[in-house]
């Protein structure tokens, strides 16, 4: 192997921080040089990534709704893997990563990666400061860094480098559908077309929202405006320096109650050796 990429989605920076510790373990138990790759933002992802038979890729992203986020996947599959070796990391908050790590292998795995191991670890919800807040955590931080030590290893004795089905044990299947929302009576709540509002009175127009959005729709000249989509990926809210930016769609609200009330627990996290 000649270098170690950190490879990473990352709004809120839970991610990031994740799959920096992992692949700063791994900097340092195979001593190669470590090379960043952040395709947060769209000037991230204007260019496909193109690794080798000599690269180690820990490449990590947050799941919504219980898979990958589906904008993010057009890019995903410009990705060129030529037989190097990767990690796929998941960040879930608090709920469940359902299929969003067995996507992630199987996008991998078609674009020519062998995966070493995997792992889906709680950060902070995307909706919320209390679903698993303040994560990932030292201890969190300590499962990272076992899986990765658990990789060099396999690195060390060049393999076997199983397929993603096996790593998690299940048989070959459909990738299940989006995680749905529904209110109390049980219907479904639609909140694919909410975009967050901004409150004028605490906005000083830093523009520190435009630069955070990943998908490239807040107006830098008209801060109230968003043109393209919201992945409701919570950078801009958690992001702003006076708290201007908030949701106040019902059904968006309703949701995050719901979330808090039913998942106000201490979430494992998932390694798979």
């Amino acid at each position: 192997m000649q270098a170690v990429h950190a490879v990473f989605f990352s709004p809120t920076g839970t991610t990031k921080k994740v799959v920096s510790m992992a692949a700063q373990t791994l900097e340092k138990a195979l001593s190669l040089p470590l090379k960043q790759h952040d395709f947060t933002t769209p000037a991230g992802r204007d260019q496909a990534l193109v690794f080798g038979p000599h690269d180690l890729v820990v490449i990590g992203l947050p799941v919504y709704a219980g898979r990958l986020p589906n904008l993010l996947l057009p890019f995903l599959n410009t990705l060129e893997g030529h037989g190097a070796r990767a990690l796929p990391l998941v960040l879930f908050g608090n709920r469940n990563y359902d299929d969003g790590l067995l996507e992630l292998g199987l996008i991998l795995e078609n674009q020519g990666f062998s995966l070493l191991a995997a792992g889906a670890f709680v950060g902070e919800h995307a909706f919320s400061r209390i679903l698993g807040a303040g994560r990932p955590d030292e201890a969190d931080l300590k499962d990272v860094r076992h899986l990765a030590l658990s990789a060099a290893e396999r690195i060390k004795k060049d393999g076997p480098y199983p397929r993603i089905w096996d790593l998690l044990g299940e048989a070959p299947r459909d990738l299940k559908p989006y995680y749905t929302p529904r209110d109390s009576q049980g219907n479904p709540i639609n909140i694919l077309k909410v975009k967050p509002r901004l409150d004028a009175q605490k906005c000083t127009a830093c523009g520190r929202c435009v630069g955070l959005c990943p998908m490239g729709s807040i107006h830098p000249d008209d801060l109230a405006q968003i043109n393209g989509i919201c992945i409701k990926c919570g950078a801009c809210i958690k992001g702003c320096p006076t708290g201007a930016r908030y949701y106040e769609d019902p059904g968006y609200l309703y949701h995050q109650e719901e979330l808090e009330k039913q998942y106000a627990r201490r979430a494992e996290n998932s390694v798979f050796l």
